[in-house]
C-alpha cells in the first residue's frame, strides 16, 4: 500500500475533506450530542462542545500520519459537516482497512453515506492500493448493512458478541469488498 493520507474527494453532493477545529460546532450539533446517531457508535455522547473541540484537535494531530484516513462529510449546498467516514484500522500485512461511518440523523436514508463511501472506496483501492475493505455493524442496526450492500460489499457472516458500542456487547455483522470485486463492479 502507498499511504498518502486523507486527501479531499468530491462527489455530486459532497466534499470529503480533513476535519479542522472549526468543524466542532457542526460535529457537536449533528453527531456527537445526538443520542440517535450515537446509539450504535463507540464514542461517548459529548456533554459539551468542549469535548468535540478536543476530538477535532485529536483528529488534526492524527493527520500527521499518512496512514490515517478520516474524512468529514460536508454537504456542498450548505458547507455543513454532516458526518464522517474513516479507516481507523489499517492491516498492512493483508493490505486491508476497516471502514467506519456516521451520518447526522436528518440525512439518514438519503443515500449520502453510500455516495461518500463510494468515493472513499475508489480512493483507497486506486490511490492507496488497498486490496480489501471491510466494515461491520451491530446486528440490531440493519440500515448500516444496507449501506454496505449498496456500495457492493458482501456479507461475510456474524461474529457473536464481537463488538462493543454504546448499547454494550453486540453481534458484529461483517462485510467486505476486494479490489477485484470493485474492479469487476466498476467495469460492469
Amino acid at each position: 500500500m502507498r499511504h498518502i493520507g486523507t486527501n479531499t474527494l468530491e462527489t455530486e453532493r459532497l466534499t470529503l475533506r480533513r476535519f479542522t477545529v472549526d468543524d466542532a460546532e457542526d460535529m457537536y450539533r449533528n453527531l456527537c450530542s445526538d443520542n440517535r446517531v450515537n446509539k450504535f457508535l463507540t464514542w461517548d455522547l459529548h456533554k459539551s462542545i468542549d469535548e468535540t473541540i478536543e476530538l477535532m484537535k485529536t483528529f488534526e494531530k492524527r493527520y500527521e500520519n499518512p496512514a490515517r484516513y478520516c474524512w468529514a462529510i460536508v454537504l456542498k449546498e450548505s458547507n455543513e459537516v454532516i458526518g464522517t467516514i474513516a479507516a481507523p484500522t489499517v492491516k498492512e500485512r493483508i493490505e486491508a482497512v476497516e471502514i467506519t461511518y456516521a451520518i447526522a440523523f436528518p440525512f439518514w436514508g438519503k443515500g449520502i453515506t453510500a455516495e461518500g463511501l463510494k468515493a472513499v472506496m475508489a480512493y483507497l483501492f486506486k490511490e492507496v492500493g488497498v486490496n480489501r475493505i471491510e466494515a461491520g455493524h451491530d446486528l440490531n442496526n440493519p440500515n448500516s448493512g444496507k449501506v454496505m450492500e449498496k456500495v457492493g460489499m458482501q456479507k461475510e457472516g456474524v461474529l457473536r458478541q464481537a463488538g462493543r458500542n454504546n448499547q454494550g456487547l453486540f453481534d458484529l455483522v461483517m462485510y467486505s469488498i476486494l479490489r477485484s470485486d470493485y474492479n469487476n463492479r466498476v467495469r460492469n
